[in-house]
């Protein structure tokens, strides 16, 4: 089992930054491919980005190239995901993932979700 908890969201103007943490419990964090989604109101969850278990692969949606920045301290059992340039469209409830599978083509299925935080963009 692995439980994981986000932090970091908030309510920022356009432009802005956040960087988003997510805090894993357990020892097998450093061994999981790791990952945020976003659900925005009445849209289906969506792909933001993954990284794979050592940190030498990442991918990201199209949309947030260029803005957002995943990286992970193994360590300390945490994920980031700094995000800058933030834009209105990026407002979402946003989830920390882990485990599961990391495709090659960036495909990420992830057995466990964190319970979400919220990002909220004004334009």
């Amino acid at each position: 089992q692995m439980q994981l908890v986000e932090s970091g969201g908030g309510l920022v103007q356009a432009g802005g930054s956040l960087r988003l943490s997510c805090t894993a419990s357990g020892r097998t964090f450093s061994t999981s491919n790791m990952g945020w989604f976003r659900q925005a109101p009445g849209k289906e969850r969506e792909f933001v980005a993954a990284i794979s278990w050592s940190g030498s692969s990442t991918y990201y949606t199209d949309s947030v190239k260029g803005r957002f920045t995943i990286s992970r301290d193994n360590a300390k059992n945490t994920g980031y995901l700094q995000m800058n340039s933030l834009k209105p469209e990026d407002t979402s409830v946003y989830y920390c993932a882990a485990r599961g599978t990391l495709f090659s083509s960036g495909r990420f299925s992830p057995d466990y979700w964190g319970q979400g935080t919220q990002v909220t963009v004004s334009s």
